[in-house]
């Protein structure tokens, strides 16, 4: 897991500058065996199921930032770090007998957390940055120019969503209806813009001296900013073709229910 997003605070206001020091990570103390860390990290996609967790600083900082300039790794199950579990619209539903047909993706679906370290330790092998301020803001950079032409992924869900709406349509017997033929046309222009920006940045990728390739950082920067507009407008859509039956459908538990379910 790449634990990266701190809570910041005041986003005027920099980690040393903030009323309370541990809304950035950062390193509290530190021994001949390694250092101790406290703090945060918000909105971590997949951090219950990762068997590490690499923390990194989340904005550029200065001299007066150095304890916060800290990369390293732990152990997802290390001793002083508290997950909270995040909510998703439909999560309850696993509880009422929904678990085939209302959770979609019903063994392995996503989840966030926030992770809260309180004196989480880490031995000197596991860390690889340690007070080098002026290397953070060429990490998160880097890290975002990878992490935001991964979101080509989404597209993967677009083309769930696009033949769920083309089913509903066939459902519906209007698969050939101009104006339905239009909207997942447009889905389908859509969510392939996404996947066409991320594949280009990978294309467009240059080898380091390391030997390791980056990706065009523009093109990953156009992936992400279609990703926070497009998979939007796709759902709208597939909302029209679906009407209203897709928001007030009876749940799993009604269909399945033995007076309900064959009314």
């Amino acid at each position: 897991g790449g634990a990266m997003t701190d809570p910041k605070g005041d986003r005027s206001k920099g980690p040393s500058e903030q009323d309370d020091p541990d809304l950035f990570t950062r390193i509290v103390d530190s021994d001949e065996k390694g250092v101790y860390v406290s703090g945060a990290k918000a909105h971590q996609t997949g951090c219950i199921n990762s068997h590490w967790i690499i923390l990194m600083p989340t904005i550029r900082l200065t001299q007066n930032d150095k304890e916060y300039a800290i990369v390293g790794a732990i152990p997802a199950d290390v001793k002083g770090l508290t997950y909270i579990y995040g909510r998703q619209s439909c999560d309850t539903r696993v509880m009422e007998g929904g678990g085939d047909i209302d959770l979609g993706n019903a063994k392995f679906g996503g989840q966030e957390a926030m992770m809260i370290l309180d004196r989480v330790f880490i031995p000197w092998d596991k860390l690889f940055m340690n007070g080098e301020f002026e290397f953070a803001s060429m990490l998160v950079e880097r890290f975002t120019c990878y992490h935001r032409r991964s979101y080509v992924c989404k597209t993967g869900l677009g083309d769930v969503l696009i033949g769920a709406a083309a089913t509903i349509a066939d459902y519906n017997g209007v698969p050939n209806v101009s104006h339905i033929k239009d909207k997942i046309i447009e889905m389908t222009h859509l969510n392939e813009t996404i996947f066409a920006a991320g594949i280009a940045s990978s294309h467009q990728g240059h080898k380091m001296k390391s030997g390791v390739y980056l990706n065009d950082d523009m093109l990953a920067q156009v992936c992400k900013h279609n990703v926070t507009r497009f998979p939007y407008e796709i759902s709208r859509l597939a909302q029209d073709i679906a009407g209203g039956l897709m928001v007030t459908l009876p749940s799993e538990k009604d269909f399945r229910h033995p007076e309900a379910g064959p009314m």
